[in-house]
């Protein structure tokens, strides 16, 4: 075999394996976005927490705000069930009496006051979405504060979807 032909071969090689990583890098998967068609989303929500070691037995009342972004800039989503969990699992309230829409790129909340602790440390919201059209993933969390005297607390937890449908 000549060398240019060698050579040929190691160039045709060379470019082959750089295009295929690049195909593979992130940048270039990010473009195929999953988009999905229905979720159900588990979202830890905490109405209080233990937080001084003073007070053992003794809650930190949270005020917390469920948060749910449409993050897709071209389709709406329909929130079909909000509903709200104690630590044991037992169903403290339902937020929707009927589904509500959410636009493209718009957002809502629920919130839960501090006043409410029977969620207690495990509370969480089984969040049931879908949509007429493939849509990108919504951002889906649940913001906690909490003040008491002079000390202040905040967090945050995502969402973990449970089961769904994605549209690939």
């Amino acid at each position: 075999m000549s060398r240019q032909l060698t050579r040929r071969i190691s160039c045709s090689t060379a470019l082959a394996f750089t295009f295929l990583m690049l195909l593979l890098s992130p940048q270039v998967r990010a473009s195929g976005i999953t988009r999905w068609l229905t979720q159900t989303v588990y979202v830890p929500l905490y109405s209080h927490i233990y937080a001084d070691e003073r007070y053992r037995n003794k809650p930190f009342n949270l005020t917390a705000t469920l948060s749910i972004r449409n993050t897709d800039p071209e389709n709406g989503l329909i929130l079909q069930n909000v509903d709200y969990y104690d630590s044991e699992g037992k169903l403290l309230k339902k937020y929707l009496g009927k589904p509500v829409t959410i636009a493209p790129l718009a957002s809502t909340r629920f919130i839960v006051q501090e006043s409410e602790s029977k969620g207690g440390s495990g509370a969480k919201f089984i969040v049931i979405w879908t949509a007429a059209k493939p849509v990108v993933e919504p951002i889906i969390e649940s913001v906690m504060i909490g003040t008491k005297l002079q000390q202040g607390i905040s967090f945050l937890s995502r969402g973990r979807v449970i089961a769904g449908e994605s549209a690939d």
